[in-house]
């Protein structure tokens, strides 16, 4: 979340950079809100400790009063000091409910967007940051959808999925399988390599974390609940592993933390419908890499790029076809100050596939987390945070199946012969 010294500095900047969002007035008179909401906390605090200092003041001379044998002025002044200590309970009260009211709104301004995020309201107005300039995959005119690629090979199987669990819940199979497989370790070791340390976190988190990293009360329409525990399945791993860090006081030579982990994961996502969702388009399951980092804010940017690095990285050694889009104003998640995206080509669909999103929160979710690290002058101040998706593997799957087919076999990329076993994937 924001911080409120600088809504308060630096208000109009702030809704200026916020209107990028698109946000409804409603939302943007908030800052004001806050502000407001501040100012009143600020008067009952000066006013509370003015009254500490009469009680203070008064239960000195209470006793003065009694050794002098000034008892009538003695007891005057008890009932002042009880009457002055109920009205400071009231005050303490009514500044709790402040306090609730002003972190209440500041959970509801998303973060300010980087300057070099670009105006729009939707996913067409994003940015390509860099495109793809060399020949897409040639397929001949049989060419199948990896859905059915996988019904022909037998590698998942959407019907036995809706069986077990509902739609949207793939089940993989035989080689199928062993791709998912082949295709984490691939990125976990890529991960490792790069610096980063392996993380396997729970797969179902409380309402602390989840609000920590801001999923909620943002998306909490998409997130699983186990209501009887009170706990969320994690939409990503960034959650549990972000949190790792959550309330600690880093020291400055220990950034950047790097940190990686695999794990399923679940959303909602209600709402799509048609072509869009078939096969492993959108589903509700899916595996992930995903790669977290902490940065000291004056190199955050610098990592930001490292990490578009490394996605890029990966793709390049899938041999897969992509580009980069930098996130509009009205694309920009909640948390986000500044996003890439990377979509993979999928020959058979002739379409984009997103898989992966990296992003820069700066502060924002630092000040919710309460994630500090300790500089040269020795005081505390906020991390920034980074994450990416390194990579997400249903439609990496989906594109893999489809730009490699040929009539009786799916190739496979060389660097995953190790991983998977096979070179191909024969009928």
């Amino acid at each position: 979340m924001l911080e409120i010294n600088l809504l308060r500095s630096d208000r109009n900047r702030i809704v200026k950079a916020l209107q990028k969002r698109n946000l409804p007035t409603e939302k943007l008179e908030l800052v004001d809100q806050v502000v407001s909401k501040d100012d009143l906390r600020k008067s009952l605090q000066t006013e509370l400790d003015q009254l500490l200092n009469q009680v203070n003041e008064a239960s000195k001379e209470i006793g003065r009063m009694f050794k002098e044998g000034k008892q009538d002025r003695a007891n005057e002044l008890r009932n002042m000091v009880n009457e002055t200590k109920q009205r400071s309970k009231q005050l303490e009260e009514e500044m709790k409910a402040v306090k609730e009211e002003i972190a209440q709104l500041l959970l509801d301004i998303p973060n300010i967007p980087h300057e070099s995020v670009p105006p729009g309201s939707n996913p067409e107005d994003n940015e390509i940051y860099k495109d793809w300039t060399k020949p897409f995959p040639q397929l001949d005119e049989n060419a199948l959808p990896h859905w059915e690629l996988a019904e022909k090979f037998n590698l998942f199987d959407l019907k036995l999925g809706v069986k077990l669990t509902g739609s949207g819940f793939p089940l993989y199979r035989g080689h199928g399988a062993r791709l998912q497989r082949a295709l984490i370790n691939f990125f976990l070791d890529q991960a490792i390599s790069a610096g980063y340390e392996e993380i396997l976190p729970p797969l179902l988190v409380n309402e602390d974390t989840a609000r920590a990293t801001g999923q909620l009360p943002d998306k909490e329409g998409q997130m699983y609940m186990a209501e009887r525990d009170n706990l969320y399945l994690i939409p990503t791993a960034e959650v549990p592993i972000t949190n790792i860090v959550r309330g600690e006081i880093i020291e400055e030579a220990a950034l950047p933390l790097r940190m990686a982990g695999y794990t399923p994961c679940f959303r909602r996502e209600a709402g799509s419908y048609g072509a869009d969702v078939k096969g492993l388009n959108r589903v509700h399951q899916f595996d992930k890499v995903e790669i977290v980092q902490i940065s000291h804010p004056d190199r955050s940017y610098e990592t930001l790029e490292e990490m578009l690095g490394h996605v890029s990285m990966l793709l390049d050694k899938l041999e897969l076809p992509y580009r980069i889009l930098r996130l509009c104003g009205g694309d920009l998640g909640f948390t986000s100050a500044l996003t890439f995206d990377f979509e993979v080509y999928s020959a058979a669909q002739s379409k984009w596939l997103e898989v992966s999103s990296v992003s820069n929160f700066e502060t924002y979710q630092s000040n919710r987390l309460m994630l500090r690290f300790r500089s040269q002058d020795r005081k505390p101040q906020l991390a920034h945070t980074l994450n990416g998706s390194a990579l997400a593997l249903a439609r990496v799957v989906a594109a893999l199946l489809e730009n490699n087919q040929k009539e009786d076999e799916i190739l496979m990329p060389e660097v995953l012969h190790n991983y998977t076993g096979f070179s191909s994937i024969r009928i």
